[in-house]
This record gives C-alpha cells, structure tokens and sequence, in this order.
C-alpha cells in the first residue's frame, strides 16, 4: 500500500475538480483517442486519464484495463498530484523506497513502471494525470516525455471545452425554461387582454350610435381615436402571441404541397384589394416543408409589403428556386423602402424602422423578428436589401427535407 498523500491545497483542488462535472461520466471519444495514443508512442501496456478524488482514483478513460476506480491510497496517481509542475517517473516501483513496501497491482497487473503527467488547470491544481504504466522497468525517451506533456495539456483543454459545453447547455435550459413561461405569460395576457379590448370597441360603436345627435365632431374623433387605438393594441397582442408561439409551429411535421396554393390562401385572408397586383412564382413549384410555418413566414412578408407601401399601385413580385439542399424564396414590393441604417437591425425583436404605415399606424418590431426566428428554425437564412422610396426584397432559404 503507498502513504496516503494529500496536497496542502487539497480543498480548493478537490473543489475545482468538482466544477468540472466530469467525475463518473461516459466514456468519450476524445479521450479514449488519447490513452491509446499515449500507449503507442510510450510502448507501454496501460494508459490512464485519473482523476484524484476524495478517497479514490477514477479513470476518465484507461486503455489496457477496465475498471473504473481504485482506492486513492493505492494509488500512484495521488502522489504525482504533489508536484503540479513537474512529472511522476518511476522506473521500477520494487527498487523505490516511496512505494516497495508491497506490491502494486491493476486487475492483478503489476505496476513496475510508472509515468505520470500531472492535469493542471487555469488556476495551477493538479486534477489527476495522464499516465502510462507497465510491468516492467522502461524508460522513456526525451520524445517520448514531450509527447505525453503534450497529450496531457490537451486533456485539460478537453475537460475546459467540456465545461463550457456543460455550462451552455445548463444556461439553454433556463433559457428554455423561460421562454415557457413567456410563452405562457403571452397566452393567458393575450387572452386577459382580448376580452376587455373587444368590449371597448363594441361600446364605443354602441356609445357613438346612441349618442351619434349630441357629440360634434371633436367628440367623434375621440371616439374613433379610442377604437382605433383598441384595435393596435388588439394587433400588437396578437403579435406578441405569434411571436411565441412560433416555436410550437416548428414541431409540426413536413408536408408536400403547391407554393401558389398556399400564397394564394393567404392573399385570401388578407382581403387584397384590386389596386393590390401580385405576382406568383413561374411553374408553381411542389415543396416539401413545414407547410404551417412557411405559410406564418409569407404571411408577415406579404402583408408588411402591403401596409408599408405608399404607391396607388401596388406590386408585390414572388420568386422562388431551389438546389439540392434548399428552397430559396425572394419577394419583392414597391414600397417604401427601409432606412439603409435600419437594415442590420430590422429583424430585431421590437425594433421598428421608424416608419408609419399605409394607415398611419407604426410598427411593433415582432413580425420580422418571428418571421427571422421561424426560417432559422427551418435551417435557413435571411436578409434584406431596399431602396428608399423605391423597392424593398427579403431573401430567404429554408432547408429541404427528405
């Protein structure tokens, strides 16, 4: 049995190795490429990547043996740990009185050569070592010592990649914790809110008939401010909901059917007016993709051409065409045109380009936001490109499925 060692930092290094959250996790690839690899340029029979616990050795990957663990006071690993800075190297264990008191053994596997590379951290603890042992004496080559240190400092690199892995998926789950809630948040708000608006609307159409022989005009302008003013806000909930919502359109399943259809059932739900001309594109091409959230996407890029559009006539120009792995789509309008220092940030959520619409009203800044956020979700991209007064095109792609 070897001494029990313990460094005089003990606390503080057993601490930063539980921070690692890697004690007692699968086998990774990664690592088990390096034990391997320690193994082959050091001609020996065992490599271990040991972590020094608080009453034990486990082995993050072992190439040569298969259990896990060993009790850390026999280990040798636990006295390489002493001297972060320098390695452990043990030509023959029988012949060194630190350790020759008994035998040593792995899987009944006698260590009598023993070379470890201490894992040090950022803040200077010894984790645990990269070690290759054998049983028999060896030494190893000045090579072969630079080899292991350096195969020993990428396993540190690994467990930092590690963590931060760990870290960002701790933090995507609160994320996605919290967007439940706003999503939640939205719904019940949207639906709490509906109800008064719709009730407000209505009175004031009932208040203005009863009354329409004793309000003069100023009166009836507040009137109409007042229903004006209920449907926006009755707009920008349903927005906000949408803009929520979106994620749930993502997990409907694939489908096959007509572009045209689909563009032509929603210049039906947006009642387009003769002055309104648009163009489909040529062959009506057959697509194979999330047909709900394709349709949300054109929906918002369809009517913003038509609210933000300042011309008598107005022309709305749909293309699309497509390669091995993607659709690509591009509508084109006549509008307004968006400020050229507003392009890098209209698909941020509640950021607008200033601009009042067709009707005076301004936007909330969500309908591109979501319509960004869907074509991600899509495994495509998208961007804009304008000219003030003159046209406005959003380019996008969606990634095919199979």
């Amino acid at each position: 049995m070897i001494s029990t060692t313990i460094p005089i930092n003990e606390n503080f290094r057993l601490e930063a190795l539980k921070s690692l959250d890697i004690l007692d996790t699968e086998s990774e690839k990664e690592f088990d490429e390096i034990t391997a690899l320690a193994n082959f340029i050091c001609d020996t029979e065992i490599a271990l990547i040991s972590l020094v616990d608080i009453d034990r050795q486990w082995f993050k990957s072992k190439n040569g043996i298969h259990i896990c663990e060993t009790p850390r006071n026999n280990s040798l690993c636990s006295y390489a740990v002493l001297q972060p800075n320098q390695p452990l190297i043990i030509k023959d264990t029988r012949e060194d009185d630190r350790f020759n008191t008994s035998p040593i053994f792995l899987e009944e596997k006698p260590i009598i050569f023993y070379a470890g590379i201490p894992l040090v951290d950022k803040n200077g603890f010894a984790l645990g070592t990269l070690c290759v042992m054998d049983n028999k004496p060896r030494e190893l080559s000045e090579k072969q010592l630079e080899s292991l240190n350096a195969l020993a400092k990428q396993v540190v690199i690994l467990f930092e990649l590690n963590k931060k892995n760990n870290d960002l998926e701790k933090i995507q789950q609160k994320l996605k914790k919290r967007n439940e809630s706003l999503r939640e948040f939205a719904r019940v708000i949207s639906h709490d809110l509906k109800m008064p608006l719709a009730n407000i609307i209505t009175s004031t159409d009932l208040l203005k008939l009863i009354l329409k022989d004793k309000l003069d005009k100023e009166s009836l302008e507040y009137f109409e401010y007042i229903k004006t003013s209920s449907f926006s806000m009755s707009n920008y909930i349903n927005d906000v909901l949408d803009h929520y919502e979106s994620e749930s359109l993502i997990n409907n399943s694939p489908e096959e059917f007509y572009l045209n259809h689909l563009l032509k059932e929603i210049v039906d739900l947006l009642s387009i007016k003769p002055n309104f001309n648009i163009h489909f594109p040529e062959g009506n091409p057959m697509i194979k993709s999330n047909k709900l959230a394709l349709k949300q996407v054109f929906f918002n890029l369809i009517g913003n051409s038509i609210k933000y559009n300042d011309k008598e006539q107005i022309i709305i120009s749909i293309e699309a065409s497509q390669d091995k792995k993607f659709y690509f789509f591009r509508v084109t309008d006549n509008g307004m045109g968006i400020p050229e220092d507003k392009l890098t940030t209209i698909f941020d959520l509640f950021t607008t380009a200033n601009v009042t619409d067709r009707s005076g009203n301004k936007g909330n800044g969500i309908g591109l936001s979501t319509v960004k956020k869907l074509i991600q979700n899509l495994g495509g991209s998208i961007k804009v490109i304008s000219e003030e007064k003159i046209r406005t095109t959003f380019e996008f792609s969606i990634k095919k499925v199979y």
